[in-house]
């Protein structure tokens, strides 16, 4: 049996053309969010061609796979949502998809370091219509006690990226080269983009809530208050910007330490890295989405319990990856925090789906996503950047392993500002 199939058991309302429909957009979300990540992961993969070829630093890839993009994406965010709050999803979602794919495709052609920032900038300000849009669609396609398991599916479009990027970048930087990598993938979404606005359907907002929709969108006043008035969205806010800060170190920095510090081939990307980082990501984002909604049918603290244990596994598990000298136990060793620092993801875009209105709750993911990516995306790179700039002239190559040691504590904290908000939740969810 399906995932899809075990979703539609217990459907409200029951309809099986409404049961088509959902999976079709489920599925469609699904293919653009992957595009979305396959960009985000082809940059991080081909980091060291790229890095050659233009002679960056650390310091400026940090701010290119973070910072650069997440201004621009944060920037966008909220403005971009509050027009899904009032205007056809499914289209905004459709020419988002074609801008940041004609920016992408731009990468490729690009000159020199301030160049691709620029074009970087445009492809952060085109995503940013992307994944706060497709979760508003969701929750209007599926039920409140299903959130958690499909944005976990949906959401498995990260992990899925990271693969399809780490497999193809690998292929690409040996076949058709970093530029030839950029031109195809925006082509891709350049094709994707029209099927989506052809195929998938905008829902009737409110439809799987008992409340239904309002009749206008909130201000963004009202939004931002629901995160004042109710402290289980607070500390979200504030465990999720942790968790984001250690996750998106991570992704961007585990191809390079791997390769630069432990010798792993560019090969071996394609045939080791790639496939081990997309499962694991996917049973982190998966897992954590599985778990929360069968463990929130007794208690919403699993809402924060969950990502918390995530986080205490973590920590001893990648400072033992960084610690062994050869990239085969390096990668095997990865795995565990790999799985662990995405368990938080589907958990907290479920939580703001089911504490906020329906007409709020595109808003309310951009809020949120804003702390993802200007403290997670924004700063977790260039922060691992710049300390292996500065820690450079001593250790050499060897900077990188400590520099990604740097974020421990950060995933520390991530899991006690997790455990804390289990103390409102079972207050918020009554109200």
């Amino acid at each position: 049996m399906t995932e899809a199939t075990i979703l539609d058991r217990d459907a409200v309302p029951s309809d099986r053309g409404l049961a088509l429909r959902r999976n079709v957009a489920l599925g469609m979300l699904f293919l653009v969010g992957t595009i979305n990540f396959v960009d985000r992961q082809l940059l991080s993969i081909l980091v060291e061609p790229i890095r050659a070829d233009m002679q960056f630093s650390d310091t400026q890839f940090g701010l290119l796979t973070g910072l650069a993009f997440a201004l621009f994406y944060a920037a966008m965010g909220i403005p971009m949502a509050m027009v899904a709050d009032r205007w056809n999803r499914i289209k905004l979602i459709g020419i988002a998809c074609l801008v940041w794919s004609g920016f992408t495709a731009a990468c490729g052609m690009v000159s020199n370091f301030w160049q691709l920032a620029a074009m970087r900038f445009g492809v952060g300000a085109g995503e940013a219509g992307g994944t706060a849009p497709s979760l508003s669609v969701l929750a209007d396609y599926y039920p409140p006690a299903q959130r958690p398991l499909v944005i976990g599916l949906f959401t498995l479009n990260g992990p899925f990226g990271v693969f399809v990027g780490a497999a193809f970048g690998a292929w690409a930087a040996a076949h058709i080269g970093w530029r030839g990598a950029f031109l195809v993938i925006g082509g891709v979404g350049l094709i994707v983009a029209p099927l989506l606005i052809w195929l998938v359907r905008e829902p009737a907002r409110g439809q799987m809530d008992r409340t239904g929709a309002d009749d206008a969108a909130l201000p963004i006043g009202q939004t931002l208050a629901m995160f004042a008035q109710r402290r289980s969205l607070r500390m979200v806010m504030i465990g999720s910007g942790m968790a984001a800060f250690v996750s998106y170190g991570m992704l961007n920095w585990i191809p390079a330490f791997l390769m630069r510090v432990q010798g792993m081939p560019l090969s071996a990307m394609a045939t080791w890295f790639a496939p081990a980082a997309g499962i694991t990501f996917g049973i982190g984002i998966l897992g954590g989405g599985w778990l929360v909604s069968r463990a929130a049918r007794q208690s919403p603290r699993a809402y924060g319990t969950i990502p918390a244990i995530a986080a205490a596994v973590l920590v001893p598990t990648f400072i033992a990856a960084l610690l062994v000298d050869s990239w085969q136990w390096s990668l095997v060793l990865m795995l565990i925090p790999m799985a662990a620092c995405i368990v938080y993801v589907a958990p907290a875009l479920a939580l703001v789906q089911n504490l906020t209105a329906p007409r709020s709750r595109a808003t309310a993911s951009a809020v949120l996503m804003l702390m993802f990516n200007i403290v997670g995306l924004g700063l977790g790179p260039l922060f691992v950047g710049m300390i292996s700039d500065a820690l450079k002239p001593e250790y050499g190559d060897e900077s990188l392993r400590w520099a990604l040691m740097a974020i421990i504590p950060f995933a520390v904290a991530a899991g006690i500002a997790q455990f804390a908000m289990t103390r409102h939740l079972d207050k918020d969810f009554a109200e």
